[in-house]
């Protein structure tokens, strides 16, 4: 065994023993209604690509309603908000874990301390709607729009929920802005037409940048995720997929890709859209056909409600802008743990 994995092995057991402690003084930790307002640690923009796409409409999400539960998550400022789910081997949720069930590395070191654990997140959801509007998917375009809003039919159940809508050909398109109005969001899904090339990674990108990128400090935190509709085909964009990639990192989405590549064999999109999947914590569907994709939707929308939310303050943070990774897992290795595999933090 190398001197780096003993390290890591050394880090991991010492956050595992300070779980355990902090789980044995503290059932569940509920933050007191009065810290101040929060917001998850990887928030502000650092440099962007030399060609970025053009920017859209900036997100009109600074007068929310208050979240139905009359909860209010909060966090200090140099504190990090981690959401991820547990699955089994087979792919099943696993609930009602512990805080001492986990063991986590930040930057390659264990967290000065654990503030808070849920088992289950109502953060309020912020959920943007990306649809391949592009000639390659005309064909199946129509049962593509109707799940799409069966969907947001289900997954926006309270107030404090918001989704956009967004398709793209060779350039993206806002079709429906933030909102709860599901007739809006409809409206917005119904009035994409295919045709022109195909710009995936510029949409994703403006996406992230536009909408899902939290400019300002001390909002409430949220639970942030891209539902990508595509076949991961790109032949038109600016900005290349890494530079996509650290734009979600950036804005703390977490990418849903569905797959509309109906062949047996997987290509090089399906690879892109795996890619910024894993890279974000999220998932990647590939339906066996059109029918088959609201199967997809629904695996979606129960990922949203199982999900854990662990905050903590990282060792050694510093607000330079840097690149963050986290090392999460399961101390059963039965399960595994799946979420962000890291963050930028902010730039003074």
């Amino acid at each position: 065994m190398n001197t780096d994995m003993r390290k890591k092995l050394s880090c991991l057991a010492a956050f595992a023993a300070a779980l355990c402690l902090a789980a044995y003084g503290q059932q569940q930790p509920q933050p007191p209604a009065s810290q101040p307002a929060q917001t998850p640690a990887p928030q502000k923009p650092a440099q962007t690509p030399a060609t970025p796409p053009q920017a859209g409409q900036q997100p009109s999400d600074n007068q929310q309603e208050p979240e139905d539960t009359g909860q209010v998550y909060k966090v200090g400022v140099n504190e990090v908000n981690l959401i991820f789910t547990v699955t089994d081997k087979h792919g099943h949720y696993v609930p009602n874990l512990k805080q001492s069930d986990f063991a986590l590395l930040d930057d390659q070191k264990a967290p000065e301390r654990v503030t808070s654990f849920r088992q289950q997140t109502n953060l309020p959801l912020r959920v943007g709607i990306v649809i391949d509007a592009s000639t390659s998917i005309r064909t199946r375009f129509q049962f593509e729009q109707q799940s799409a809003v069966e969907f947001l039919l289900q997954i926006l159940k309270a107030r404090s929920d918001r989704a956009f809508v967004m398709g793209f050909d060779v350039t993206p398109d806002v079709k429906a802005d933030w909102t709860n109005n599901i007739d809006a969001l409809e409206t917005g899904i119904n009035r994409l037409r295919p045709g022109g090339g195909t710009a995936m990674y510029d949409a994703v990108y403006t996406a992230c940048r536009d909408k899902l990128l939290d400019v300002s400090r001390g909002q409430e935190p949220v639970r942030k995720a891209m539902i990508l509709i595509s076949d991961g085909d790109d032949n038109q964009s600016r900005a290349h997929l890494d530079e996509s990639i650290k734009m979600c990192q950036r804005a703390g989405a977490i990418v849903y890709a569905i797959s509309t590549n109906w062949t047996p064999s997987r290509g090089k999109g399906d690879q892109v859209l795996t890619q910024l999947a894993q890279d974000t914590g999220g998932q990647v569907f590939f339906p066996p056909s059109v029918e088959q994709m609201s199967n997809s939707f629904k695996s979606i929308e129960e990922e949203l409600r199982s999900q854990y939310l662990l905050t903590y303050v990282p060792a050694d943070f510093k607000a330079n802008g840097s690149f963050r990774p986290i090392y999460l897992y399961c101390t059963d290795r039965r399960y595994i743990a799946r979420g962000k595999k890291g963050y930028f933090a902010p730039k003074d």
